[in-house]
């Protein structure tokens, strides 16, 4: 059986952590090889990064930059059913992070105001991944919250196909999306070109899309030069908890949906029906046999495919919680009744009729998505991700007047006795004058 069983009925809840596996990605991070990566093309640039590019790729790149024509002729050129989709799809997810909260507004205490200012970023880095598949919709992913956030330029990174190119799906995306900049380089040396710069290749300020180990790694360790989300969004990640009322091949299509992404990625059933948990693992056999993407469902299975029985519901959620994937599909009877015992998911989708594969197109929010158990702490992509919050403080003499003393003892504790100083000399030596609704010092004798 490709799914590894797994019987955890009768573990106590706070002795899961021991018992669940860990991803296997977490025992052999690339962190070296990603290292050498990074500095290759940190100190030759494009030449680094058309030299990797033959090495893993096995591509001779002349241009690293896809032109805007080619852009634009992909977005005539793919079928109007697929260009309406791709429409369709960009504009929910527009609307979804349009919708995300607003600013909080101005705070005011005792004479100080302090407002908040949110800025867009200046240049966005987009990864989405290639060779295997296409990936269309995690261009739109990338770039809407991007654009809703207001970032002024959008750079993408796509791995090239044997040929050298892009597809032509991917392209469309990135027109439909207003991707300002294609390149096609993927891979750890498409990172460290956004994050450091070549000649071809302007730095980014922000770095997102998910991608393979070294993806996420070369990410990790640019992380500080550039800004990168908390969330390790690595290979793709579900655990589906059914119970003897799903739907056997439903169960087992939502195994498939996420292994097919390739090697290094986890997909798990949990449930406490034993007899479905052999009629979904004899399906998932099946699937696997007379599917196209045969060789990745393999690898994926074959590391981090379970079959897990546990005792009920609550045991099933602790699990789930424990291994905090990327997806979680609750395909139960009465699944709203046990959202309330989610607490570590990148995403949730409740009932039956709710795959993930809806949340990986259209259903709004984001599908770049944290895995590797960083859903314990980091959220979906969002709009945040590509701004900064930046705080202005205002007061006139009275406040600081009465603030003084307080600042004033504080900085003393500290031994920093400037930061006194800058408070009592204002008192001291300048009085103010009213311009406009404004206080504003009135510059001593000689300042002028």
């Amino acid at each position: 059986m490709l799914l590894t069983s797994l019987d955890l009925r009768g573990v106590p809840a706070d002795e899961l952590a021991a018992a669940v596996p860990r991803p296997p990605i977490e025992a052999a991070l690339p962190t070296a090889e990603v290292g050498a990566i990074l500095d290759a093309v940190r100190r030759e640039g494009d030449a680094a990064v058309r030299d990797l590019t033959r090495r893993f790729d096995g591509v001779e790149l002349g241009a690293l930059r896809v032109g805007r024509e080619e852009i634009l002729d992909a977005r005539e050129s793919i079928a109007p059913g697929l260009r309406s989709a791709l429409e369709v799809a960009y504009d929910r997810i527009l609307a979804y992070h349009r919708h995300e909260p607003a600013p909080v507004a101005d705070f005011t205490s005792d004479g100080v105001t302090v407002r908040h200012l949110v800025r867009a970023v200046g240049r966005a880095g987009l990864y989405a991944p290639g060779g295997r598949a296409r990936y269309p919709s995690t261009v739109l992913m990338c770039a809407a919250p991007a654009q809703v956030a207001g970032v002024g330029e959008l750079a993408l990174c796509v791995p090239p196909g044997p040929d050298g190119h892009i597809a032509t799906e991917t392209l469309a995306a990135a027109a439909i999306a207003g991707v300002d900049e294609v390149y096609r380089i993927g891979g750890a040396q498409a990172v460290a070109a956004l994050a450091f710069g070549t000649e071809t290749i302007r730095a980014v300020d922000v770095i997102v899309g998910p991608g393979n180990r070294y993806v996420a790694e070369a990410k990790r360790q640019v992380a500080g030069i550039v800004g990168v989300p908390s969330a390790f969004a690595g290979p793709s990640e579900v655990v589906v908890v059914a119970d003897e009322t799903t739907p056997v091949e439903w169960a087992a299509i939502d195994i498939v949906v996420q292994a097919e992404h390739g090697p290094d990625g986890l997909a798990w059933l949990v449930t406490w029906s034993p007899a479905l948990a052999d009629a979904v693992a004899s399906a998932v056999e099946e699937l696997v046999v007379n599917s196209p993407r045969r060789t990745d469902l393999e690898a994926t299975l074959g590391s981090g495919g379970y079959a897990v029985l546990v005792d009920g519901p609550d045991q099933a959620l602790a699990v789930a919680n424990t291994v905090a994937p990327e997806h979680l599909e609750i395909l139960t009877t009465g699944a709203e009744g046990l959202l309330p015992l989610v607490r570590s998911a990148g995403a949730v989708f409740l009932g039956p009729y709710a795959p993930a594969s809806v949340g990986d197109y259209l259903a709004g929010p984001n599908h770049v998505l944290p895995t590797s158990r960083t859903a314990r702490f980091a959220s979906a992509l969002r709009v945040d991700d590509f701004r900064t919050h930046i705080h202005a403080v205002s007061l006139g003499g009275d406040a600081l007047a009465r603030l003084e003393p307080h600042v004033v003892a504080i900085a003393e504790a500290e031994g920093l006795p400037a930061h006194a100083e800058s408070v009592r000399r204002r008192r001291e030596t300048a009085p103010v004058r009213i311009h406009d609704g404004m206080e504003t010092p009135v510059p001593a004798e000689g300042a002028r």
